[in-house]
């Protein structure tokens, strides 16, 4: 049933994937039952995951299919409660000021004292502390707005725990208290989506308020299924190969795995390209499209034949390519001394606790450790300066 302003609710599962679909999101069993809890349980609702399995697409397609306007409160670090709930127009009260001062005169002309002129201005606060004054931020937005909303959260990880603490209120009753007017309190609950991409933990009260859903990369089938959605003008094997060969790349151990996006991206490129069968030439060419880390790039040329061509025989890796001190290729192809794996890093960021410790914007000193120079690039950067100062 097509969304309209007097029926915006989904009748079923199975028209939240219908719906869905029509604008190009392919949601699976699971996504689409969460989504309808939503909506019937006027809960929010929680995404986690890597980034660029469509968490945010996700808001973006229930706004289209329920014809509600989206609202975006993008977070970051140093974000306060200003930029997420509303700001006094401080420049529109001022001007209102001098407009007026001739009246103020007139107000405070038979006062007595000084005291008694400054009361009689205190009595006038509440013009200059009213809606006409008030510039709401998203989330009021969603909550005062007249016409139904669909909030996106976006990042919410990236955000200060205090800006979760301001969250609260909103995601319990819907409301937003601004001290001078009162309490708002939304007449259609916005549809609330937050997205996270487990830079740190959320709190537990936050957590509690929301419907909680993980998505993670599709199997090959949803994913090709994704493709054929985005109309990329790839043909129907060459999509299916190239999903099998980003696939492939996953399991390898990258710093920044290829996204769901990244693929839509790179069957838009090989379109473009006139591209009608797989090889590894043309992959290396483009690979950059989904590779966005030089070393993983050079890890991913290194097997490329050999996820195009799974029964092609590929010579070892001469034993230069993981020796520290004879690097034929300025960046390297094995794990360079002293440098981290990249599921490494991901599975340290999820481990309970973390935040416990020193880390790069923490309160107080920082971290106490410090990474040496090692064998890499870093080392014979700081060798060449040696040269040339030497020289």
């Amino acid at each position: 049933m097509p969304a309209t302003p007097d029926n915006p609710a989904f009748g079923s599962v199975d028209d939240v994937a219908e719906r869905f679909a029509a604008h190009g999101y392919i949601a699976d069993r699971r996504l689409a039952t969460t989504v309808f809890l939503q909506t019937r349980l006027d809960k929010p609702l929680l995404l986690e995951g890597p980034a660029g399995v469509g968490k945010t697409e996700l808001a973006k397609a229930l706004a289209a299919a329920t014809g509600r306007r989206l609202l975006r409160l993008q977070c970051y670090e140093g974000q306060d409660e200003s930029r997420a709930l509303y700001e006094w127009d401080y420049g529109k009260q001022l001007l209102y000021t001098q407009m007026l001062r001739d009246k103020i005169g007139d107000l405070t002309a038979d006062a007595p004292d000084l005291a008694s002129a400054v009361h009689r201005i205190e009595e006038q606060d509440s013009v200059f502390f009213s809606d006409r004054f008030l510039a709401p931020r998203p989330l009021l937005d969603a909550v005062r707005g007249e016409q139904p909303a669909v909030l996106l959260i976006d990042e919410v990880d990236r955000a200060d725990e205090a800006l979760e603490a301001v969250l609260l209120e909103c995601l319990a009753e819907y409301q937003v208290s601004v001290p001078e007017l009162g309490t708002y309190t939304a007449k259609i609950p916005p549809y609330v989506v937050l997205t996270s991409n487990n830079t740190r933990d959320l709190s537990a009260a936050l957590k509690r308020r929301c419907l909680h859903l993980f998505l993670d990369h599709p199997d090959a089938e949803r994913e090709l299924e994704i493709v054929r959605a985005k109309d990329t003008g790839l043909s129907e094997a060459v999509a299916r190969h190239l999903v099998d060969v980003v696939r492939g790349l996953r399991e390898l151990p990258l710093r920044k795995s290829p996204s769901i996006s990244e693929t839509v991206d790179w069957a838009r490129t090989l379109a473009v390209l006139g591209v009608d069968e797989l090889g590894p030439d043309v992959l290396a060419d483009t690979a950059n499209v989904v590779l966005k880390y030089e070393r993983d790039l050079h890890r991913a040329l290194d097997v490329l034949p050999r996820l195009v061509d799974p029964n092609r025989s590929l010579p070892e890796p001469d034993r230069h390519h993981h020796d520290g001190g004879h690097h034929h290729h300025p960046h390297g192809h094995g794990q360079p001394e002293g440098e981290t794996d990249g599921r490494e890093v991901r599975a340290a960021m999820d481990r309970q606790g973390r935040h416990d410790e020193g880390y790069y914007g923490a309160p107080g000193a920082g971290p106490t450790h410090r990474t040496t120079p090692g064998t890499g690039q870093g080392a014979r950067s700081f060798a060449a300066v040696a040269r040339r100062r030497t020289d």
